[in-house]
């Protein structure tokens, strides 16, 4: 399906969820993408750089979740990056303050608006579920120009713990007062998708890079290369 059909499209036949809601990181926005925008300057390690650095801001989560303590998205994101331009130190450190505005500021994928906008024209509610603060999921939100599109933005923050504690998903259903089976998750992160599957969700992942499978024993309804797996052709 190429973009141009998007805006033409309808819902997979099947049960209609009453919410359709996305993981933003490497799901709505491209995380790697902050790298690209720099990569001329840092050199060979870019690809590396930026693997490393999604890899040790997600672990910071659940490090930080598991003792029961809690630091902002936005800090373990600058922490992780801390580490990286140590594992890396070809890489000019002058360019932190360039990548974590990049990071403030991650392109979406091609997709993304045809997606949220064929889905609000059926009636869905569409909300972002994240790990990222308030003021940083507005200002991706914002640089993406689709806030227009989204009903609502929730974010871990109040609740002081990160997916895939079942409260993050939780934040979802008593907001909107829906049971579990009739909201649709989407998320690019195959550990998201099993803490979504095992809250109730119907979950529909987004693989975007081909990985292989895990967490067999909670396993997505779907799976999609992209979001346009959600929509079919008339």
């Amino acid at each position: 399906m190429n973009q141009q059909d998007v805006s033409h499209t309808k819902r997979k036949s099947g049960a209609e969820p009453k919410a359709y809601v996305f993981d933003a990181y490497g799901t709505l926005f491209d995380v790697h993408s902050a790298v690209r925008r720099h990569a001329g300057a840092m050199g060979p390690d870019a690809q590396a750089f930026s693997d490393l650095w999604r890899v040790k801001q997600l672990e910071y989560t659940w490090v930080t979740s598991l003792m029961g303590q809690y630091r902002d998205f936005s800090d373990l994101t600058e922490n992780a990056l801390d580490f990286c331009l140590q594992r890396f130190p070809a890489v000019e450190r002058g360019l932190k303050t360039e990548l974590m505005e990049a990071y403030r500021r991650l392109d979406c994928f091609a997709e993304v608006p045809a997606v949220l906008s064929a889905l609000r024209d059926e009636g869905a509610k569409v909300a972002i579920l994240s790990n990222g603060t308030p003021r940083m999921l507005e200002e991706a939100v914002e640089a993406a120009g689709i806030g227009h599109l989204l009903d609502d933005i929730f974010s871990v923050h109040p609740l002081r713990i990160y997916k895939t504690a079942p409260a993050a998903y939780a934040l979802v259903t008593s907001t909107y007062r829906i049971a579990a089976p009739d909201i649709a998750f989407q998320s690019s992160n195959r550990w998201d998708i099993a803490g979504a599957k095992a809250f109730g969700f119907v979950c529909h992942w987004i693989n975007r890079s081909g990985a292989p499978e895990e967490y067999a024993d909670l396993p997505p309804d779907e799976v999609m290369s992209t979001l346009n797996g959600l929509l079919t052709s008339d």
